[in-house]
C-alpha cells in the first residue's frame, strides 16, 4: 500500500497492511531541510521541500501544509509579528477586533489575491504534484474558537462568552464562513483532508463549548464534508471535559493531546471514531528512547484499538532526536491495522 492508500483505508474503517503514521511536523521539518522557520512559513516552495524530505527520511504516510495559525487572520488585516526562526505571532495587544465595531468593516482579502492563504493553497498544489498520489496531502484551517481568539484576543473572547454572547456568535459566523471557503479552495487544489485547528476550545468548559463552539465547529465540518473531503480535528491541550462533543462532530479523525488518557478518549468519542496520538511530544518523544517510545505506543494501541493513527499529541518538537522519530514510524510499520468486520 502507498501511504495515501493506507490512510484512506484506515479512515474508511478498512483493514490496512499496517498502522498509518501521521505525526505533525512544522519546525522539525524546517530543521530537517536546514531552513529558518520564518522562511518555511512564508514560502510554500520551502514548506513543500521540507515536508517531502521529512516524509522521505522517516517514512511518514502524509505531508501537510500546516505552518502557523496566523494565515486567515493576517489576510483579514490582523497585525502579526514575524520572527526569523520562530512561527509568526498575532499581536494580541493590537487585535483586529479589539474594537467590536470592526467586525462589520473588515474587508478580508480574497484567498486567491496573493496573501498568506493563497500561499497555503499553492503549497497544496505543489505537494499534490510532487507526491504523485503516493502520500496523503493535508490542508489546514483555523477553527471558530481559535480564529476568533486570533482576531479578538484570547482574553477578550473569554469574557465575551458571558458579556456579549451575540457578538461571539457573529464572530464565529464570520470565521466559519471564511474557513469553509478557504477549505474548499484547498480541496480543489488537491488536499485529501482538512485539519481544523481549534486550540482555544480546550480553554472553555463543557457548557460554553456546547453552547458556542460545538455548533460552529459542526457547521465547518459539514461544509468540508459537503465538498467531498475529510476532516481532522486538532484541539491542543486538555479536552477531557469536551470529548463527548468532539466525538459528536463526525470528523474522520480526531487528534488526542497527551493530557487526555487515550482510554477515556475512546470511551467518550465512540468505538469507531478514528483517533490519533497521543504521546507527550516532549516527555515521551523528545526525551524518550526507542524502547520507551515503543512501549508507550503499545499502551496507546491497547487503549485506542485498531481505529487509531500513530502520532504524538501535538507537533514533534524541533530538537527531537531522529532515532526517536524513526522509532515512532517503526512501530507503525510493525503493527497491522486489522479492522474487524462490522
Amino acid at each position: 500500500m502507498t501511504g495515501r492508500e493506507r490512510i484512506l483505508a484506515v479512515l474508511q474503517g478498512q483493514s490496512a497492511d499496517r498502522l498509518a503514521a501521521m505525526p505533525i511536523t512544522m519546525m522539525f521539518a524546517a530543521d530537517v531541510l536546514g531552513v529558518k522557520y520564518g522562511d518555511y512559513a512564508r514560502d510554500f516552495r520551502i514548506l513543500t521541500d521540507a515536508q517531502i524530505k521529512t516524509a522521505e527520511i522517516f517514512g511518514f504516510d502524509y505531508v501537510s501544509a500546516i505552518s502557523d495559525p496566523a494565515r486567515e487572520a493576517a489576510d483579514a488585516g490582523a497585525k502579526i509579528q514575524w520572527y526569523d526562526d520562530q512561527p509568526p505571532a498575532l499581536i494580541e495587544t493590537d487585535a483586529l477586533l479589539s474594537d467590536k465595531a470592526m467586525l462589520t468593516r473588515i474587508e478580508a482579502r480574497d484567498p486567491l489575491q496573493g496573501g498568506r492563504m493563497e500561499d497555503r493553497i499553492r503549497g497544496i498544489e505543489l505537494l499534490r504534484q510532487r507526491v504523485a498520489g503516493e502520500l496523503f496531502v493535508e490542508g489546514w484551517v483555523e477553527g471558530p474558537c481559535a480564529e476568533a481568539a486570533d482576531l479578538r484576543g484570547i482574553n477578550r473572547l473569554m469574557t465575551d462568552f458571558t458579556d456579549d454572547p451575540e457578538f461571539v456568535h457573529a464572530v464565529f459566523a464570520f470565521t466559519v464562513d471564511r474557513a469553509a471557503r478557504f477549505a474548499a479552495l484547498q480541496i480543489h487544489a488537491g488536499a485529501d483532508i482538512i485539519g481544523i485547528g481549534d486550540a482555544a476550545a480546550s480553554l472553555v468548559g463543557p457548557r460554553i463549548y456546547k453552547e458556542f463552539v460545538l455548533p460552529w465547529e459542526k457547521r465547518l465540518v459539514d461544509a468540508i464534508h459537503a465538498r467531498g473531503s475529510r476532516v481532522r480535528l486538532h484541539i491542543c491541550g486538555n479536552t477531557r471535559r469536551i470529548l463527548d462533543g468532539m466525538g459528536s462532530l463526525e470528523c474522520d479523525m480526531v487528534d488526542i493531546d497527551y493530557p487526555v488518557p487515550m482510554g477515556e478518549a475512546r470511551a467518550k468519542t465512540g468505538l469507531r471514531q478514528i483517533l490519533a496520538g497521543n504521546l507527550n511530544p516532549v516527555k515521551d518523544l523528545r526525551d524518550g528512547a526507542p524502547d520507551s517510545i515503543a512501549q508507550a505506543l503499545e499502551t496507546r494501541l491497547a487503549q485506542a484499538g485498531p481505529h487509531w493513527i500513530v502520532a504524538a499529541g501535538c507537533e514533534i518538537v524541533r530538537d527531537t532526536r531522529y532515532e526517536n522519530v524513526h522509532a515512532l514510524v517503526e512501530f507503525a510499520r510493525t503493527h497491522q491495522a486489522v479492522i474487524a468486520a462490522a
